[in-house]
């Protein structure tokens, strides 16, 4: 607030290079609560919180947890003007933006509490600010997108709030103010004591200031708060973006794209941050602050400026204050920034802006020598990307295959055989989780069927490079090495070898980047192909046919129902599989863990080979007479008790036990059934009106119609009765049978998944379905089994779900896993139920069981038999489990783990008494664990439970990646 007009205000402000030392005070905490008292008249309990220049404690309500505010005690250092415009500055941004929470001065019983103080420590002044609710960013933790975009947005709001704002001491001279970061580097670097950090600094700050020069004197400059960092915004209790701003001690006037630059380099420490992750905050700014052209071209370099200044001006504050723990803590942290902010060259970071902000995009630099090889008359370039049939039966998991194509190729009368640069590539991953997206590669792959020489090149370290003015050109060796012999710039042939081209005084690019950043190198280097005198690339970071690029998605919505949905708000699109990996369109390798539709794997070769010789064969309606629909039944009926004996083929799960409740009515004549609530059967209607799950259909038990009687789920870890009452389900369930069978309404049938599925894999209590089917047959009803999500070995220790409860069913559905991922359903029943269907018509699926179905039906049986895959069910899925039950141990959101074999479930609670779903922590983690590049997605009637489903075959490795991730996701946040 302004002092009254007969106060004058000194308009002295505090100049860095005069005074570079900056010790906080340092009060003790019982002197700053009696002054508190003394001076604004506040009795408080106080506690310390951290600052680098500056004193800070939260004051509480003597007795409570209830905060009155935060004291700050400002550094000496500081004028009253100065102080002053801060507290103007958080007004105006409160007026301008009503809607953003920031800090304003107190009124205690004598006034505004803001005062100078005379302490132990000489005249200091201190203000009580206004304690804003909620937690900050601070720490290293993961930020997701929305929440970086969040501080893009609040800098800008602050930014274009404080546009007009004038003040005498806004000519402050702050270490902080980008406008100055030369000469603070020049003030500290010398009494830097590490060599290592000195020479990143130099070299990091040399390049930003040579980046700067051009467009430094055209920069708008403005007041700002020029500190929107993760530690100074706040967002209230269980939200995800930050609504509020605090600390306006850096205001001051400067560059006005300093304020998204430092709130950039705020995110650049975190858990999986990088430059590119980054640009989300400056589109979010970009929105309502546009940039303009001279902006753009100095962020960066005020982004390595910005850490430049962090990592001397840390290191320099905890050798003069070396009890200031906030200091000494952020020393990593601030490092992390200055690396990351490095990482990538300030021009291909800019050309990646300009693009992210919707810019026009500079053409790559042409090449205007001639071509380095000469000419090359029959050049083949090889596609290997995720669609190429060069990648098909998981070729692309061997080194090799690349090679052979070439070598095939040369022999086939080609001079040069290449893989293009700059489009994206499917290649091995180096382990069993790739959490690369780097899938494109930055020079092109070369075989020549004789060798060349590279005039004028030089050779060192294994590596040609050819040098011309401002072009560099060099070739490395992936096989081989180069200067053999006594010719040391001579190309062997038949050599796989990556030529890569960049500008001269830079360092060669990193041989794979993102699809995202591929167009700002591409930009920066252009192509290699130009220099060696062929074709050159289309465009950076496409694949091959991707002639649509992201359009896909928006047809997509265009053209299917808004009800069919797909995962993800942002889904990858997918269009390979192999084993327990997805690949998307760019070349980026995911591992499936919630795919119980591919069974055996994806693209199993054996499931393939059947079905092409098969399609080859004959594929027709099922009512036409061929041997695979029995041979392909008699399996099927092989693996179940004798009394089922009798197979309908269907096309679903849906179609299944939509079929097996036709089969109860028509075997009973009756209409009524009971099914168990939190269910999910299907979408077909009589599959539907038996599915109670609230996910599927919010009203489901109310819609229900009147043919269908509920019974409680038995969930023995969130239902009614738990633990061991769990075993009250099973009476209570038999007497609802009773009491409709004495209402004169006795059912027709009771149906329920064998382990409850849509729950995440719970286990039904012992002994349930013996006592639920004895009841309903008791009353001549059919006991209906839904086996179509852990039927055919899933569960590990037992084929069919139905197993584990010791019991047998009349009818068995089954789906999903059968066809490994080809439409197929079946429905088991006794051959005396199965005649009774006569009394109903004529039954036929014109597809179920087709010659195709039946033979691919068939493979999936083989693999499953013969190669073991029930077992590696139990044995991969026993060891999953227990690591899975470890990470309960040490992450209190994990409530419990559900579930046998490769049939899990884990669930999320945010209190382990009250057992309180985490629903919106599980589609976080879910989207987070998409980023480290694991496929899942929740499951359950709150969405709170991980859906752990994956292919049969997958390997002990995957999942031991799997659990890796995930621990990576629940310690360092989602």
């Amino acid at each position: 607030m302004f002092p009254p007009v007969d106060t004058p205000v000194s308009t002295a402000v505090f100049d860095y290079f005069a005074q570079v030392d900056l010790p906080t005070p340092t009060l003790s905490a019982d002197e700053a609560r009696r002054l508190v008292a003394d001076v604004f008249g506040v009795e408080a309990d106080i506690s310390p919180l951290g600052s680098q220049q500056d004193q800070n404690f939260r004051l509480f309500e003597p007795g409570s947890s209830e905060p009155l505010g935060v004291l700050k005690i400002s550094n000496p250092a500081f004028s009253e003007a100065e102080i002053e415009l801060q507290d103007t500055a958080a007004a105006v941004v409160g007026q301008y933006s009503p809607h953003l929470r920031v800090p304003r001065l107190v009124e205690g019983p004598r006034g505004p509490m803001s005062a100078w103080w005379q302490t132990s420590q000489g005249r200091l002044h201190a203000r009580v600010i206004e304690n804003i609710a909620g937690s900050t960013l601070n720490g290293s933790g993961y930020l997701a997108p929305a929440v970086v975009a969040g501080m893009g947005e609040l800098a800008a709001q602050v930014s274009l709030a404080l546009a007009d704002v004038e003040h005498p001491a806004a000519g402050r001279v702050l270490q902080w103010n980008l406008q100055h970061a030369a000469r603070v580097v020049g003030v500290l670097l010398p009494s830097e004591p590490d060599a290592a950090v000195r020479d990143l600094v130099q070299r990091a700050t040399d390049a930003a200031l040579a980046a700067l020069a051009p467009v430094a004197d055209a920069l708008p400059v403005q007041v700002g708060h020029f500190d929107v960092t993760d530690d100074n915004v706040l967002r209230h209790p269980g939200a995800t973006v930050p609504d509020a701003v605090i600390d306006f001690g850096d205001v001051s006037a400067s560059w006005r794209v300093g304020e998204i630059a430092v709130t950039t380099s705020s995110v650049l420490h975190h858990d999986g941050a990088t430059p590119e992750s980054a640009l989300v905050a400056v589109r979010a700014f970009d929105r309502l602050r546009p940039l303009d052209d001279a902006e753009i071209t100095a962020f960066w370099p005020l982004v390595v400026l910005r850490g430049a200044v962090l990592v001397l001006s840390g290191r320099a504050q905890v050798r003069i204050d070396d009890d200031n723990a906030y200091a000494s803590d952020g020393l990593d942290r601030e490092m992390r920034i200055l690396e990351q902010a490095v990482s990538v060259p300030l021009d291909v970071l800019t050309a990646a802006t300009r693009a992210a902000l919707g810019r026009p995009a500079a053409p790559a630099p042409a090449w205007n020598g001639a071509p380095l090889l000469g000419q090359l008359a029959r050049h083949v370039a090889l596609d290997a990307s995720t669609e190429s049939p060069l990648n098909n039966g998981g070729a692309w998991l061997d080194a090799d295959a690349l090679d052979t194509a070439a070598l095939a190729a040369l022999d086939g009368g080609a001079d040069v055989v290449t893989v293009p640069a700059w489009r994206s590539l499917l290649l091995a991953p180096d382990g069993p989780l790739p959490l690369t997206r780097e899938t494109v590669p930055t020079g092109t792959t070369v075989w020549l069927a004789q060798p060349a020489r590279l005039k004028g090149a030089s050779l060192a370290g294994g590596v040609l490079t050819w040098t011309d003015g401002g072009e560099v050109v060099t070739v490395t060796p992936l096989t081989g090495e180069l200067g053999e012999g006594t010719e040391t710039d001579v190309l062997p042939a038949r050599t796989r070898l990556f030529v890569q081209r960049h500008p001269a005084g830079t360092s060669a690019p990193a041989p794979r980047v993102t699809p995202a950043m591929a167009q700002a190198w591409h930009q920066v280097c252009g192509d290699p192909e130009a220099a060696l005198g062929l074709p050159t690339s289309p465009t950076a970071g496409t694949s091959e046919g991707d002639d649509d690029g992201d359009d896909v998605l928006a047809r997509r919505h265009r053209v299917l129902a808004e009800v069919q949905e797909h995962y993800y708000d942002t889904p990858p699109r997918i269009e390979r599989g192999f084993r327990e990996w997805l690949v998307d369109v760019d070349g980026r390798v995911l591992l499936d863990m919630v795919n119980n539709v591919a069974s055996v794997g994806h693209a199993h070769p054996h499931v393939i080979a059947a079905g092409t010789r098969q399609m080859h064969l004959l594929n027709t309606n099922s009512r036409f007479h061929y041997r695979a629909i029995t041979e392909y039944a008699e399996r099927i009926t092989a693996t179940l008790p004798d009394e089922l004996d009798t197979v309908f083929f269907v096309n679903s799960g849906s179609e299944a036990t939509d079929l097996a409740i036709r089969l109860a009515m028509a075997s009973t004549g009756r209409p009524d059934v009971v099914a168990m609530r939190e269910a999910y059967h299907g979408w077909t209607y009589a599959s539907d009106a038996v599915s109670t799950s609230i996910a599927d259909n919010p009203n489901a038990l109310a819609t229900r119609p009147a043919w269908v009687h509920t019974v409680d789920a038995a969930n023995s870890f969130r239902g009614r009765h738990r633990g061991e009452q769990a075993a009250l389900y099973a009476p209570e369930a038999v007497a609802v049978i009773d009491e409709l069978a004495a209402s004169g309404r006795p059912p027709a049938g009771f149906i329920c998944e064998t382990f409850f599925g849509n729950a995440g894999g719970v286990a039904l209590p012992d002994g349930y379905l013996q006592q639920v089917y004895a009841a309903v047959r008791r009353h001549g009803g059919v006991a209906i089994a839904d086996e179509v999500q852990v039927g055919f070995g899933r569960l590990g220790h037992w084929f069919w779900g139905f197993h584990q409860q010791g019991a047998v069913p009349d009818v068995v559905a089954v789906a999903k896993s059968i066809g490994g991922g080809h439409p197929l359903g079946a429905v088991i029943t006794t051959r005396a139920i199965a005649d009774r269907y006569r009394t109903q018509g004529y039954f036929f699926s014109s597809t179920g069981g087709s010659p195709v179905s039946s033979a691919i039906g068939a493979a999936v049986l083989d693999v499953i038999q013969n190669e073991g895959l029930q077992e590696n069910a139990r044995v991969v899925g026993t060891h999953l489990k227990a690591r899975l039950e470890e990470l309960g141990q040490r992450h209190p959101i994990i409530g419990t783990v559900h579930g046998s074999g490769l049939y899990l479930g884990l669930e999320f609670v945010r209190d382990r008494e009250t057992l309180e779903p985490a629903t919106e922590e599980t589609e976080a983690i879910c989207t987070r664990l998409l980023e480290l590049g694991v496929i899942m997605q929740p499951t359950g009637d709150f969405q709170n439970v991980l859906k752990i489903k994956p292919p049969l075959c997958i390997a002990e490795a995957s999942v031991d990646a799997f659990v890796d991730a995930l621990d990576r996701v629940l310690t360092t946040g989602w």
